[in-house]
């Protein structure tokens, strides 16, 4: 008499409860670039402002008097005042664009029918847009943070010199390298074309530096004083 064939019953992990809910923590896992977008943006900002700003007015200053304090308290004094303008500045600008995408949320929520999406569904795409709003205190301190970091630079280069036409020389090569190194950065976090990005944020740099060393030293000559 045959007997009954058996059959093994096997339960595929990918349609168990446990693995479904585990999937869209995974897909969430992904980077969001665009999220990303609003810090590096601050960031990468206020490091160019605090390079340009103060290397061009230590060296606008060195060019009229060759007195290393002088080019240190300047030096010193843009990156204090840099560094609050750039975060108060930040803040009121997030504040507002956060202000004026919240009230565009709301409006899209009110107007838009349930029929194509559960409550439960809604509420979730809710949650996801306000978790992509800006953040205004992030985006502040991530601007002073790197303002500071950026105006440091020129400072810590300078410092250490003696010789004032070396002290120049060194500040402005200091510059020039840290301009191209955060062209890099902003480039690969952002996954953006690293040459482009690079060559646009030393040109950019070069030429706020030139301008601002050119009127500088040209409010300070001779044929300006009174």
């Amino acid at each position: 008499m045959a007997s009954a064939p058996s059959f093994n019953v096997e339960f595929s992990e990918t349609n168990s409860p446990g693995h479904q809910k585990i999937r869209p923590r995974q897909e969430k896992q992904e980077v969001d670039y665009m999220q990303r977008a609003q810090w590096l943006r601050a960031a990468l900002l206020g490091a160019n402002d605090g390079l340009v700003t103060v290397a061009s007015l230590m060296m606008g200053v060195g060019s009229i008097k060759e007195d290393v304090k002088a080019m240190l308290l300047v030096g010193f004094a843009g990156l204090v005042a840099g560094a609050c303008s750039m975060a108060i500045g930040e803040f009121v600008s997030v504040c507002t664009q956060r202000d004026i995408e919240t009230a565009q949320m709301k409006r899209a929520i009110e107007t838009k029918t349930k029929t194509s999406l559960s409550a439960i569904d809604e509420q979730e795409e809710e949650e996801e847009k306000k978790e992509r709003l800006p953040n205004p205190g992030q985006a502040a301190m991530a601007s002073a943070l790197a303002f500071s970091v950026g105006a440091a630079m020129p400072l810590l280069a300078a410092v250490f010199i003696e010789n004032h036409k070396v002290r120049m020389v060194v500040v402005a090569v200091v510059a020039t390298i840290a301009l191209l190194v955060f062209g890099v950065t902003g480039a690969v976090l952002g996954k953006t074309s690293v040459v482009k990005s690079s060559v646009r944020v030393v040109i950019g740099g070069w030429m706020a530096m030139a301008l601002t060393f050119g009127l500088t030293k040209f409010i300070g000559s001779e044929a300006m004083q009174i």
